[in-house]
């Protein structure tokens, strides 16, 4: 299916929200430190309810190491700076759906990556600043699966 990486999250129960989302849509989550937080933190655990036994997490030491571990997948890059909308993109399984911290998203160097393939955003209403990290990915992942049928190992659920 497809990855969903986090650079540098911040707030546990965002994290205990996506490993829930990662496990409903049949993802893995990838979490690049610094992490803000301990994944033993009660707060993540509540968020992520009895999910976390049955979620596909990796945790990796930066940026680098990250990259090492995901072979030629391809990397989305979700910012608010993009001028693609996330819906425009053709999603692929294996693709890496990449979000940054909720204070700041995703840092220009990572940004500027050449391996970040695709950069693309979320449309906001005018009077908005950002969504939370878990409905963001929440939106981008539901769309890259709607986009393959919902299908999953070649099985409909």
């Amino acid at each position: 299916m497809f990855k969903v990486a986090l650079h540098e999250p911040e707030i546990a129960p965002n994290t205990g929200n996506l490993m829930r989302l990662t496990v409903n849509a049949g993802c893995e989550l990838h979490l690049i430190e610094p992490l803000g937080f301990s994944l033993d933190e009660a707060r993540v655990r509540r968020a992520g309810l009895d999910y976390r036994e049955h979620a596909n997490v990796t945790v990796h030491r930066g940026w680098q190491n990250f990259l090492g571990s995901i072979g030629d997948a391809r990397i989305i890059g979700f910012t608010q700076h993009a001028t693609m909308v996330y819906t425009d993109v053709f999603y692929r399984e294996g693709d890496v759906l990449l979000f940054g911290k909720e204070s700041a998203g995703l840092p220009s160097a990572i940004l500027e990556s050449p391996a970040v393939n695709e950069k693309v955003r979320i449309p906001i209403a005018r009077n908005g600043r950002s969504l939370n990290l878990a409905n963001a990915a929440a939106v981008g992942v539901y769309e890259a699966w709607r986009q393959l049928g919902f299908f999953q190992d070649g099985v409909a659920p």
